[in-house]
């Protein structure tokens, strides 16, 4: 039994009569269904992981040339007169602009009935499919 149905007993009861007995009550409580808690855990596949691992590479390497601060690069003069760079800055908020971009591509949101929406299609029929599965399994 839920808890809706316990209300309606208990208002039909109340209906009929001011006064309803504890053990009544007792017993409806007793046979009240255990409340169910579904936690969904999320993880992702190793081929989600190596997607986003790639098109994280991808991105960085397309936009290598704005990740090292040139203006703060040290060069050394050597003995055989070679220049060597010593040291160089690298821009690691331009780096995390460029990681939380990627990483936004992949995010999908669910709506208050369920439905997943993404900005990527294909992620979003992956995301139907497996939850199709995972209903179908239960």
């Amino acid at each position: 039994m839920k808890k809706e149905q316990l209300v309606a007993q208990l208002e039909a009861a109340k209906a009929l009569t001011s006064v309803v007995s504890i053990d009544n009550v007792i017993a409806l409580i007793q046979a009240l269904d255990p409340e169910v808690r579904v936690e969904k855990v999320f993880g992702i596949t190793e081929e989600l992981a190596e997607n986003i691992a790639d098109r994280i590479e991808r991105c960085l390497d397309y936009n290598s040339n704005s990740l090292i601060d040139f203006d703060s690069a040290e060069f050394e003069l050597s003995y055989s007169n070679e220049i060597s760079l010593t040291s160089a800055d690298v821009n690691i908020r331009d780096i995390m602009e460029h990681v939380t971009a990627t990483l936004d591509e992949f995010i999908t949101e669910e709506d208050e009935e369920g439905v997943i929406t993404d900005v990527d299609p294909e992620t979003q029929i992956e995301a139907q499919i497996e939850a199709e599965q995972a209903s179908q399994e239960e």
